[in-house]
């Protein structure tokens, strides 16, 4: 079966590595092995994508990525290096790779300038920022432009975890091990889902797509409780739908780094088969784990074929 990645991580070769592993009880061994494959796309990233049947990678940033910069200055400077060099990457394997924006959303105007000329001159797919910017939120109002200009593009929006932390959770205080990709990033980054959703984004811009990694960072399994509370709100400002509503329509999800049978069926119970796309998040995870966490679970072969690579054709604009 064909199949298409789309939570899949490079870095620039020229750049230093870009995330502050020395905080997280990780292993050097293992922090080099993804910095080389990182910076790789030849001698690891395609006989890996040969050896497990992955017929494409759209490729994005890896994290903190442009959100790091502070500066506007080199923040406008650094997105288009990136992704440049990757317009490079997907020129020389056109049948492999595609692509994902980074953009410098510490100016709103050049991202939405940026988003336009990575989709129309570069053919990129959409974008991947990566979470807050410095507890800045894309439900406020300077990001409006941008999300219109994503409906007008018809290009999605993924909403990555790794931003680097905008104020001090106490709960994590202790535990590194609860931070970043085992629980806190898919937190936030979930918060940050539900503000652009409670703050009326996908009622002024139906047409917006956002995506969320990682079996949707806890949202599908939330939607229930989601509406329960909210019917027990008075906001200033109601939604034109349930929360429920925007969760599988506004906002689909991937596989990326959840590799459980009984989680991403029960996704499918929740939103439905059309809302869910495979990823991997290579190279922090691993190919085989990924085909396998899709072909074990207990799937039709149409619905099985959506998650695969349908619905990535769909959603991208992805053609063979």
């Amino acid at each position: 079966m064909r199949h298409i990645a789309l939570e899949e991580a490079f870095s620039v070769p020229q750049w230093r590595a870009e995330l502050d592993w020395d905080n997280l009880p990780i292993g050097r061994e293992l922090v080099a092995t993804w910095t080389r494959k990182l910076r790789d796309m030849t001698e690891y990233r395609l006989p890996d994508m040969d050896e497990h049947g992955i017929d494409i990678q759209v490729l994005s940033l890896t994290v903190p990525g442009i959100q790091l910069d502070q500066a506007a200055s080199a923040a406008r400077d650094n997105a288009r290096v990136a992704n440049d060099y990757l317009a490079g990457v997907v020129a020389e394997h056109p049948t492999r790779f595609r692509g994902f924006a980074a953009l410098p959303m510490q100016d709103p105007k050049a991202a939405v300038e940026e988003l336009e000329r990575a989709v129309r001159d570069l053919g990129f797919r959409g974008a991947l920022i990566n979470d807050h910017l410095g507890g800045h939120y894309l439900d406020e109002p300077r990001y409006d432009e941008f999300w219109s200009a994503l409906e007008e593009l018809s290009v999605p929006l993924y909403l990555h975890p790794g931003a680097p932390p905008a104020d001090s959770w106490k709960v994590l205080e202790g535990h590194p091990e609860m931070y970043s990709a085992a629980w806190s990033w898919a937190a936030e980054t979930g918060g940050h889902a539900l503000r652009v959703l409670f703050g009326g984004v996908f009622d002024r811009h139906p047409a917006a797509t956002l995506i969320l990694g990682h079996m949707g960072e806890f949202l599908p399994f939330m939607r229930s409780r989601l509406d329960s509370r909210y019917g027990t709100f008075t906001p200033e400002n109601p939604l034109r739908h349930r929360p429920s509503h925007y969760i599988g329509t506004n906002i689909v999800i991937t596989t990326s780094g959840v590799f459980s049978p009984a989680a991403l069926t029960g996704a499918v119970l929740e939103i439905g088969a059309d809302s869910i796309m495979f990823s991997i998040d290579y190279p922090y995870e691993t190919t085989a784990d990924a085909v396998a966490g899709l072909a074990n679970t207990p799937l039709g072969d149409e619905d099985r074929a959506k998650i695969a690579h349908g619905n990535a054709e769909r959603i991208l604009g992805i053609t063979v």
